[in-house]
C-alpha cells in the first residue's frame, strides 16, 4: 500500500519516502505526494532524488491493490529497493491543476438539477459536460463563476461514513463514475462554510485552500455534444 499524503495535505510538495519496488514499468514509494491519474485530472510529474542519482517522473498512475506507480522517464536510472528517496512534484503544474479542478467545482454547482456526463482537468483548460437539453448563457456563467471566486470561499476535506451514499445519493453528480467503496470511508470536498455549502460531493482529487486562489476564469465555449449533453470548457482569465 502506498500512503497518500495528497489526500490530506494536497499543498505538500516534497516528502522522504522508502522505495518498496523499482522497475522501469513503475516505481513504488511507501507513501508519496504524487496524485495518481484519476476522476479526469492527470497524474503528477516530478522528481526522485536519492543518494547518487536521480530520476525525472513522467506520470504516474495507479498500480495493483493500493500501489501508486511512479512511471520515470525513459531510460532514466532507477532508484534501489530501499534507498530514501526525496519524492519532489512539478508544484507549479500541480497548483494550477488545483486551481482548475476547484474551479470545476464552482461550475459544477451553478448547473443545478444536471448530471455530470464526463470530464477532464486541464492546467490551462478544463472541461464539464452536463445532461442538459439546452445550454446556459456562457456570459451569466462566467459571472457566476468569478463571482464565487471572488467570494474566497474556504474549501475543507471531510471524512465520512461512506454509508452516507445510500442515505444521501444526491452527494454524487457524475454520472458513469461512482466513488469507490468498500474502506468505510468516503473523502468529501466542502466548499463555502455554514449550513449550506457552495458545493458538497465526494472527490479524491486536489484542491486549492480557498476560492480566491483560482483567479479570475473565462468560459471559453459552450458547445453541443449531444441533444443531452453540453461541453462547458473553461480556463484561467487571459
Amino acid at each position: 500500500m502506498t500512503e497518500r499524503l495528497f489526500l490530506d495535505q494536497p499543498a505538500l510538495a516534497r516528502t522522504t519516502a522508502t522505495v518498496k519496488a523499482s522497475d522501469p514499468a513503475g516505481i513504488v514509494l511507501d507513501r508519496t505526494v504524487f496524485y495518481a491519474r484519476s476522476g479526469g485530472q492527470p497524474g503528477d510529474v516530478g522528481v526522485l532524488r536519492w543518494d547518487g542519482g536521480e530520476t525525472p517522473i513522467a506520470d504516474t498512475v495507479k498500480g495493483e491493490g493500493e500501489t501508486i506507480l511512479h512511471l520515470p522517464a525513459e531510460g532514466a536510472p532507477l532508484p534501489p529497493v530501499g534507498a530514501v528517496v526525496e519524492a519532489a512534484i512539478d508544484w507549479d503544474r500541480r497548483h494550477r491543476l488545483m486551481r482548475m479542478h476547484t474551479a470545476m467545482h464552482l461550475l459544477c454547482s451553478l448547473i443545478k438539477g444536471a448530471a455530470v456526463t464526463g470530464g477532464s482537468v486541464g492546467a490551462d483548460r478544463s472541461r464539464l459536460d452536463f445532461d442538459l437539453p439546452a445550454p446556459p448563457p456562457k456570459e451569466e456563467i462566467e459571472a457566476e463563476l468569478n463571482a464565487l471566486v471572488a467570494a474566497d470561499h474556504p474549501i475543507a476535506i471531510e471524512w465520512v461514513d461512506e454509508a452516507v451514499l445510500d442515505t444521501d445519493p444526491g452527494l454524487v453528480r457524475t454520472m458513469s463514475v461512482q466513488p469507490p467503496r468498500g474502506t468505510g470511508r468516503l473523502r468529501l470536498i466542502r466548499i463555502g462554510g455554514g449550513e449550506t455549502p457552495v458545493d458538497l460531493q465526494p472527490c479524491g482529487g486536489t484542491h486549492v485552500a480557498r476560492t480566491g486562489e483560482i483567479g479570475r476564469l473565462a468560459v471559453l465555449k459552450i458547445e453541443n455534444k449531444g441533444k443531452q449533453n453540453r461541453r462547458i470548457i473553461i480556463a484561467p482569465a487571459a
